[in-house]
């Protein structure tokens, strides 16, 4: 096995649309996001026998806490064994750790749940956080339009017509710095409402900017009455539509307008001959009093189903791991996670 870094987006993005399981987290595009948040990353190939079967994109995450290398929704892989590629990595990192001084390695896998002893059998330990989605909700929308409305809640299917016969909603998409701050102005709104921290103006930004040339990206606004009361920040990547960021406003719960903007992005994936449409995490059947399970509801209002990933796992590298692990335990229980 050979591992070397990547520095052809092509061939980097050819591999990855060949992988059945994958999220823009392990995008070339992702990693000029990052890098324009002023984070280094690594583009590593695993390489057997001269071909290449998998690969992981690495971030160097800085913070108070403790700096670590991070594997989001990575790596991605082909073709071998999952258990040595993942091994072959983790060597490759421990002797970039020492280079870049971390205290551990983080890995967030687009692996089934079922492969979750490989992480354990060779060291890692279940994080106390996670970074990105580790269940999410997914739709198949290879199907016809008038087969998706049929398999949604029939509540969600009336508020999509309803809000269809509206002529005071109106869904318009694009990535102007006028939607980004109509969806800046929401999203603040909802984040106080639901007692997360939001991302910044300039992340949410640079985060558009580094998808928009290649047309991946795309801000809906749904509108009553000329007013903004939801938006979406949506990302088309490699076949799969993602419904990454969302807001909305409270001040008319009756009118129906983020149904029929979901509605939208959906068929403006389909129109891309998307396959998949992606609503990001949700929160497990029967959980109570979560801060995402009226949101969770929402999206699962629109039919699909669940998908569960291997959990969020660390590699300890120093002892300075565990004041990370605090703060981070000490977090998530405030969050109510």
């Amino acid at each position: 096995m050979i591992i070397r870094e990547i520095d052809d987006k092509k061939r980097w993005e050819d591999f990855a649309s060949e992988c059945v399981q994958k999220t823009f987290c392990q995008s070339w595009n992702w990693g000029i996001f990052n890098q324009s948040m002023g984070d280094k990353v690594w583009r590593f190939g695993i390489f057997e026998n001269e071909q290449l079967v998998a690969i992981a994109q690495v971030l160097k995450i800085k913070a108070r806490r403790g700096s670590f290398l991070f594997v989001p929704h990575g790596p991605l892989i082909a073709l071998g064994d999952k258990k040595e590629i993942i091994k072959g990595i983790l060597e490759k990192l421990k002797d970039l750790a020492k280079t870049e001084n971390v205290n551990f390695i983080r890995f967030s896998p687009i692996l089934e749940v079922s492969d979750s002893n490989i992480f354990k059998d060779i060291g890692f330990r279940k994080a106390p956080i996670h970074m990105h989605p580790e269940l999410t909700w997914e739709l198949d929308i290879s199907l016809s339009e008038e087969d998706i409305l049929k398999g949604m809640r029939k509540t969600t299917r009336y508020l999509i017509k309803q809000a269809e016969k509206n002529e005071d909603i109106e869904i318009t998409k694009g990535v102007s710095d006028e939607m980004l701050n109509d969806f800046e102005k929401l999203y603040l709104e909802t984040a106080e409402r639901q007692s997360f921290t939001p991302f910044s103006n300039d992340y949410l930004k640079k985060e558009v900017d580094a998808f928009k040339n290649d047309n991946q990206i795309l801000i809906f606004s749904g509108k009553y009455r000329g007013e903004v009361v939801s938006s979406a920040i949506i990302v088309y990547y490699s076949g799969i539509g993602f419904y990454h960021q969302g807001a909305s406003s409270l001040k008319y719960p009756k009118v129906p307008v983020s149904y029929l903007l979901q509605w939208e992005a959906i068929k403006e994936a389909k129109d891309r001959s998307c396959k998949l449409y992606n609503f990001w995490g949700v929160v497990p059947e029967g959980t109570k009093n979560h801060p995402w399970a009226g949101l969770s509801l929402f999206k699962k209002g629109f039919g699909g189903f669940e998908k569960e990933y291997v959990k969020t796992q660390d590699y300890v590298l120093s002892n300075k791991y565990w004041l990370t692990y605090i703060i981070e335990q000490i977090r998530r229980r405030k969050r109510h996670l």
